[in-house]
């Protein structure tokens, strides 16, 4: 352990929605905290778990086999009563009554915003981990689960596209991405979609049906698109709704991947991305580091501040976009 540092006793949790390696991420935090002689916590159920002391010590067996689990050990939730002082003010004091003086806190944008305000308001050093699907967080190349999450979205596609080549139908497939279109760019690229529709660009809805209907005409049925649920012509089911509209006649059908996306057994990216980060976090908080994420950006570990981490919009990349656009044709 560093022995300049002033933090003994650090708690670990899990916020926001879950997602496949989260698991992997809290086993490296509490195995690098025991290394470092540090006493280690987990408090269940995010910040809910945090105002409502569910809060327990950690020993290296609480962690073992669970690397490959999917959902989190230590349960996650969202909680309205963390957006107040008062809530703040009773998670704080259960800290407080544990002896807890630094906090790693795994989760996305939500996660990232309470714990700044906390450390804010109350001093106590906390380092985020990039914990979502959605790969949508500024300060690192890809988020834990986002993996995962494509891979996932890959193996139904596969299987929706035997159907679909079998029966000559038109399937609109919509996948998780409420403001972030990276699960449906890159497992529209990865299987193959004929067009990929996210909320970071409006799609020219009549132009993709003329060219849906030059395909039926041409017996070459543009079978695949893969929607992300916050592509801004509605998700799925209405652009579905807009295709049949303009005289589409062939047979059209609509499957929403949902929530599968988030299970599984995280893959091995994702195991390997969670372990180093929840390394990295433990390490920051002994050379005092505090207010930060951390992230990786080629292959280097990285910290940026909650603050530009919440507000900063991480880009599409617009080269892929256009690439997939190409072999689509």
């Amino acid at each position: 352990m560093n022995a300049n540092s002033t933090v003994k006793k650090v708690a670990v949790f899990t916020s926001g929605g879950d997602a496949p390696g989260m698991n992997a991420a809290v086993r490296s935090v509490v195995r690098t905290a025991i290394y470092n002689d540090l006493h280690i916590f987990g408090i269940e159920g995010g910040y809910d778990g945090m105002i409502n002391n569910r809060i327990k010590r950690l020993e290296r067996s609480d962690v073992a086999n669970i690397i490959q689990k999917g959902g989190t050990l230590l349960k996650t939730a969202r909680s309205d009563e963390f957006r107040t002082k008062e809530g703040r003010a009773k998670a704080f004091s259960n800290l407080e009554y544990h002896g807890i003086d630094g906090l790693v806190a795994i989760g996305g944008n939500g996660t990232y915003t309470g714990a700044m305000i906390l450390g804010e308001e109350y001093g106590i050093p906390i380092i985020g981990l990039p914990g979502t699907i959605d790969n949508d967080l500024a300060g690192t190349d890809y988020t834990i689960g986002f993996d995962t999450a494509i891979n996932t979205a890959i193996d139904a596609v596969d299987k929706i596209r035997d159907t679909a080549h079998a029966h000559n139908r038109l399937f609109i497939i919509e996948m998780m991405g409420r403001h972030a279109g990276y699960i449906a760019l890159h497992a529209g690229i990865g299987s193959g979609a004929s067009k990929i529709m996210i909320p970071e660009q409006t799609t020219d809805l009549d132009a993709m049906i003329t060219k849906l209907k030059k395909s039926a005409e041409r017996q070459k049925l543009f079978n695949l698109i893969i929607v992300a649920e916050g592509e801004p012509n509605g998700g799925a089911i209405a652009v579905a709704e807009k295709i049949k509209a303009a005289g589409f006649n062939e047979d059209v059908r609509v499957t929403i991947i949902g929530h599968m996306q988030r299970g599984g057994a995280p893959s091995c990216q994702d195991r390997v991305l969670a372990s180093r980060l929840g390394f990295v976090a433990v390490e920051a908080l002994l050379s005092g580091r505090s207010g930060v994420a951390a992230g990786i950006i080629s292959d280097e570990v990285v910290f940026t501040p909650f603050k530009e981490a919440i507000e900063s919009i991480k880009p599409i990349n617009k080269d892929l976009l256009r690439m997939a656009e190409i072999l689509a044709m």
